[in-house]
């Protein structure tokens, strides 16, 4: 009994489960966490919840069908594929390209932020220099010229997303860096003779630990939009089912001619249920990381400014420092 006993305090003390309880016991938290959760699930067991599979062309039924008990959200004009069963695998590369995108983002920018804040001299101004480099070249007709050379794999976009989404982590990483190498503890370290490497990778990591991870949510977020975008201009896996690439379908299929909104509405909920889960996660963890963002809201604020006890007492802070009452205050 007091194994065990030990043995929850010691997982509870862990960082990251702390973090998730953390996490669970916040509003927004909450609500990101179970509908990442559902959107895990879908993808993981897609085989089993997809009554069909969108990749076997001999499951392919009528063109165009209407949503029926047989197929919930219809079939498609084009190659009449089950929309259910696209939506559904849809979940695993939409879901896969975000998060991957964005752990490699987190790992590159840490590591360069790092670098470029602690060691400092040349090896600060190369990556700096890069980073300023990278962040004027225009991203997207580079994306074109690169799937159209290396092919549209979703390796290949991941890559890219990647080579061009680090920059601005790096930055705040490396401003961060720049406070904790001054901070006692990193002092004792060098003082004690830690390597270099090991006060990089040993005590400032985890001091930026937090921002990792709130970029990691944001992030992955932002990588589901693009993808969806560059899948609908074509330029994503066309082997691959996702639901940027069934929004092009749409588009060339016609949907919104022929009345099927539902063709429109399933690939459209599944994004802004990703992203929506991914921001409200990324801003419930920039409130427990940072305290001070968790104000009141903003509609008491605009209240508090129509306030006219608080509008006088904006007016009497003015008259307290004008000259004239300066100088009574002299002659008191």
């Amino acid at each position: 009994m007091k194994q065990k006993k030990t043995f929850f305090e010691s997982l509870k003390s862990n960082f990251f489960v702390s973090l998730f309880i953390k996490l669970w016991k916040h509003p927004k938290g909450r609500i990101g966490l179970i509908i990442v959760a559902f959107l895990a699930i879908c993808a993981i067991f897609a085989p089993v919840i997809a009554p069909y599979d969108p990749y076997d062309v001999t499951q392919r039924a009528a063109k165009g069908l209407s949503p029926s008990w047989e197929h919930p959200l219809g079939t498609t004009i084009t190659t009449g594929q089950d929309i259910f069963s696209m939506l559904i695998y849809g979940t695993r590369v939409s879901l896969s390209v975000g998060v991957i995108t964005g752990l490699c983002i987190a790992l590159i920018g840490a590591i360069m932020g790092i670098l470029a804040g602690y060691v400092g001299g040349i090896v600060d101004t190369i990556i700096m220099r890069a980073v300023d480099v990278m962040l004027v070249i225009p991203t997207l007709p580079l994306t074109i010229v690169l799937t159209n050379i290396f092919g549209k794999s979703y390796f290949m976009i991941v890559f890219i997303f990647t080579l061009f989404g680090w920059q601005g982590l790096a930055r705040v990483i490396r401003s961060q860096v720049l406070v904790l190498k001054n901070t006692n503890y990193i002092k004792a370290a060098e003082l004690a003779g830690a390597s270099k490497w090991r006060i990089m990778f040993k005590h400032i990591l985890p001091g930026v630990t937090h921002l990792l991870i709130m970029s990691t949510a944001m992030t992955s977020a932002g990588i589901m939009v693009a993808e969806a975008g560059l899948s609908f201009l074509g330029l994503g896996d066309p082997t691959a089912i996702s639901w940027g690439k069934m929004l092009a379908e749409v588009q060339s299929g016609g949907a919104l001619l022929f009345g099927h909104w539902w063709w429109i509405a399933a690939p459209g909920v599944g994004i802004f249920l990703a992203i929506f889960s991914f921001m409200r996660i990324g801003m419930a963890l920039e409130e427990i990381f940072n305290p001070k963002m968790k104000q009141t809201g903003a509609a008491h604020k605009l209240f508090k400014s129509l306030n006219n006890d608080y509008i006088q007492e904006v007016f009497d802070s003015m008259n307290e420092n004008t000259p004239e009452s300066q100088e009574v205050g002299a002659n008191e």
